[in-house]
């Protein structure tokens, strides 16, 4: 487990020293195809399954965990799977945001010998099914640099959430579409898969701190010329817990809108 205390003013944690000591366990084994990033906070009831799950998976993957100091036990659990499955876990020492956290773990990805070729992201509530993973992985394979798992496009859905969740959701998108012409139908999902090449190139260009990465993403992606794909998939609203979703974070959102809109991100 490697604790991270330096954090820049952003709230960027700074990666400089973290790997100063040589390369990490991850790095001696066979290189993995992909890297699955799970930003985590209190999910003690979700993330052993889920690191199961993602673990029976015939891709080798390495699983990157980054947990935001959870009250509930998170990081001791995963650091307890380390015996079992390639995992790295990261603690970072309050909530940073999922902006960061995504970031976070894509730098430690760049910062390996052998990177893998590909970067999942998802939540780890249980929201998103890992059985998609092969999914996302076979099309970003196939020459796509962001892979989006759609609840929107044809074929997508959700299970679970209620008209209000729904309609910010829907709001949300559509603020992001029409302000940005973005080419998709879901610019929001968190389920997604990044190529290696995407992601050398736009990390310098990545400041979202909360669930604005998501539209940052795709925007860099449009922006620089990088392929897009949107694959249908069933979003089903977690099983245990309740959504992180706080009315600070919708603000954040909506600021960074408008300011990447302005032209002052």
């Amino acid at each position: 487990m490697r604790e991270i205390s330096d954090v820049s003013q952003g709230g960027q944690t700074q990666f400089s020293n973290l790997f100063s000591e040589g390369y990490s366990a991850a790095q001696n084994q066979n290189r993995p195809q992909v890297a699955i990033l799970l930003p985590t906070y209190c999910e003690a009831g979700n993330i052993e399954n889920l690191i199961r799950e993602i673990g029976s998976l015939d891709a080798n993957p390495l699983i990157v965990v980054i947990d935001d100091s959870s009250p509930d036990g998170t990081a001791a659990i995963a650091e307890k799977l380390r015996e079992e499955y390639n995992i790295e876990l990261f603690v970072r020492p309050n909530k940073l945001g999922l902006g960061t956290a995504i970031t976070d773990g894509f730098r430690f990805v760049l910062s390996m010998k052998n990177p893998p070729d590909y970067i999942v992201t998802m939540d780890a509530d249980y929201s998103h099914d890992p059985k998609d993973i092969p999914r996302l992985m076979q099309y970003a394979k196939d020459g796509y640099d962001l892979v989006i798992g759609s609840r929107y496009c044809s074929g997508g859905r959700i299970v679970g959430w209620n008209s209000l969740r729904y309609l910010i959701s829907r709001v949300a998108n559509f603020v992001a579409v029409t302000m940005f012409k973005m080419r998709v139908n879901d610019c929001t999902s968190g389920l997604r898969c990044y190529s290696l090449r995407y992601v050398k190139n736009v990390i310098g260009d990545l400041h979202s701190q909360t669930y604005d990465i998501q539209i940052e993403t795709v925007k860099q992606a449009q922006g620089q010329g990088f392929a897009v794909k949107e694959i249908p998939i069933t979003f089903t609203n977690r099983k245990v817990g309740k959504s992180k979703l706080t009315l600070a974070e919708i603000r954040g959102f909506l600021s960074y809108i408008f300011k990447a809109k302005l032209g002052k991100w």
